[in-house]
């Protein structure tokens, strides 16, 4: 705190010794020696506060981030458990949608099939036709 030596000392003595007197001395000694303890005992009393004061505050902001990790959390998966379930409804209209599309497709295949069929008949007739008339 202060750079005071063995040298200042004596002279900060020598010198209360010569204000105060060999009788009043002791008596001042005394009295500073029990102002500085108890503005010692202040000194740690504060301190003390200041600590439990900062522990407090800390433990409240710990609580606060506990508290709002734990939200996120919460959200992130309540995030996922919906993407997860609108996958899922999105995969199922995409199968039914492919079957109907395969339905529409094989229907159309069955109709191309039986019109190539009724071309085929028609050009054989045609054909059946024209043989006819020319055997005539």
């Amino acid at each position: 705190m202060f750079d005071v030596g063995m040298p200042e000392l004596i002279v900060i003595f020598i010198v209360a010794l010569l204000v105060f007197g060999p009788k009043k001395l002791p008596e001042l000694g005394r009295s500073i020696g029990k102002g500085l303890g108890e503005l010692k005992k202040a000194m740690q009393d504060v301190k003390d506060s200041v600590e439990e004061e900062f522990r407090e505050s800390t433990s409240d902001i710990r609580n606060a981030v506990t508290d709002v990790k734990k939200q996120i959390e919460n959200e992130v998966k309540t995030t996922g458990e919906t993407l997860g379930s609108t996958v899922e409804e999105v995969k199922k209209q995409v199968e039914t949608g492919s079957g109907e599309i395969q339905k529409t497709l094989e229907d159309a295949a069955k109709k191309t099939e039986e019109a190539g069929e009724s071309v085929d008949e028609k050009t054989v007739k045609t054909s059946d036709d024209s043989s006819e008339k020319n055997h005539r």
